[in-house]
């Protein structure tokens, strides 16, 4: 944790500091934020307070007095809550807008980790409560440049299994050897070790109407061959297997002969203009040094799909943050299951990935990674999927 970068950002945003809370670790992102060790026996609440200007602030139970010696600051134990709340009020001293890991109306669930009763506390002394999202973002959610040189490594070998993939269900259906979803899904599998990587999940691997399912879980009970004429969706993510490594997540579809129903084809080609809709609008949004937030992205790719009559089968927003793990703490790209109103930053890594899912039919996603160099420069990394794979 660096106290002199984050009462920069602080000022920076005309806020007066950072209260960060727990009990029962509840709050993950402060134990991410300030280094500390989730393991530790945490039964007490405890307060670190950072300030704009000045020296930070401990306030610690009694029984965990030493809760927080990790951390730069004064510290003050309390015992009972009348003390709690008589130290809490001088320790953030007069009123200021203060950031807590908090998001008005849950717009950011991920963010929304406090309490509503600790927010009142706070509010009872007369400050303003404002979220932390951005903070976050900016200490959590950017990656550095050693991150996107795994990240990118990470890109170049799940591309080359992601065709292995493909190229083994083609070569399976051609000499009728029965090649199925799960056994596809265990040769990625076994792929990802062979090369080093790791990932938190098996990958999504199915045909016509399980990938309608935009989360289907290949198993033992509804697993099937692969057959001619069988639409395919193959979704992959994975890092290396090594500490500070970044994800690459990426989906990609095809089809199993010469002639794709004009059905798939127009979803297909409605989805890579959806997708190059959000891609564009970043790009032109850093070309031009406007701010853009998630929202915007999913707004731009929604629209193709709804102006092409399938806004109702649309149904998930159009990426999320990619990080140390698939499903980052930086700004999502949506403005449909929550409104993400977070700051696009330099740094920051994110999947684009519409999709149109008719359920008991066929579905249709294309993913891409996006990562905003540290120059302000958007970029697609990884290879982009422009036509159907015909297998």
């Amino acid at each position: 944790m660096n106290v002199q970068r984050i009462q920069a950002a602080l000022r920076e945003r005309n806020i007066g500091g950072w209260l960060f809370c727990d009990f029962h670790h509840r709050d993950h992102l402060a134990y991410r934020v300030l280094g500390l060790d989730m393991t530790r026996m945490t039964t007490r609440r405890w307060f670190y307070f950072v300030p704009a200007r000045g020296v930070p602030k401990k306030l610690v139970h009694s029984v965990e007095k030493g809760k927080l010696d990790t951390l730069p600051g004064t510290t003050q134990v309390y015992l009972s809550w009348e003390q709690l709340h008589a130290s809490l009020r001088k320790m953030l001293g007069p009123k200021k807008q203060i950031a807590m890991q908090y998001s008005p109306k849950n717009n950011i669930p991920a963010v929304s980790l406090v309490d509503a009763g600790t927010i009142e506390l706070i509010r009872s002394f007369g400050h303003k409560v404002v979220s932390s999202a951005d903070l976050v973002q900016l200490f959590e959610a950017v990656i550095d440049e050693q991150g996107y040189a795994t990240h990118c490594e990470a890109a170049r070998i799940v591309d080359r299994i992601r065709g292995e993939a493909f190229a083994k269900i083609s070569e399976g259906v051609r000499s009728n050897n029965g090649v199925s979803e799960l056994a596809v899904t265990q040769y990625i599998m076994d792929r990802f070790t062979q090369e080093g990587l790791t990932t938190s999940d098996p990958p999504i691997v199915g045909s016509n109407e399980h990938p309608a399912d935009p989360h289907f879980e290949s198993t033992p009970g509804n697993d099937r061959p692969f057959r001619m004429g069988d639409t395919v969706l193959i979704d992959l993510w994975a890092k290396k297997n090594a500490p500070g490594a970044i994800y690459y997540d990426i989906t990609w579809v095809g089809y199993i002969g010469d002639a794709p129903s004009p059905k798939y084809q127009e979803l297909f080609a409605t989805v890579i203009k959806a997708r190059d809709a959000a891609v564009a609008l970043v790009k032109e949004k850093f070309a031009r040094k406007q701010p853009c937030y998630g929202w915007q992205l999913d707004d731009a790719a929604r629209a193709v799909i709804t102006k092409a009559g399938y806004g109702k089968y649309f149904v998930h927003r159009t990426g999320h943050s990619i990080g140390e793990e698939t499903h980052g703490n930086g700004g999502n790209i949506d403005n449909l299951e929550t409104r993400d109103d977070r700051l696009l930053m330099p740094g920051c890594c994110f999947s684009i990935e519409p999709g149109i899912y008719l359920e008991g039919a066929m579905a249709v996603r294309s993913e891409v990674n996006v990562f905003i160099r540290h120059d302000g420069v958007p970029e697609v990394t990884g290879e982009v999927q422009q036509e159907l794979v015909k297998l």
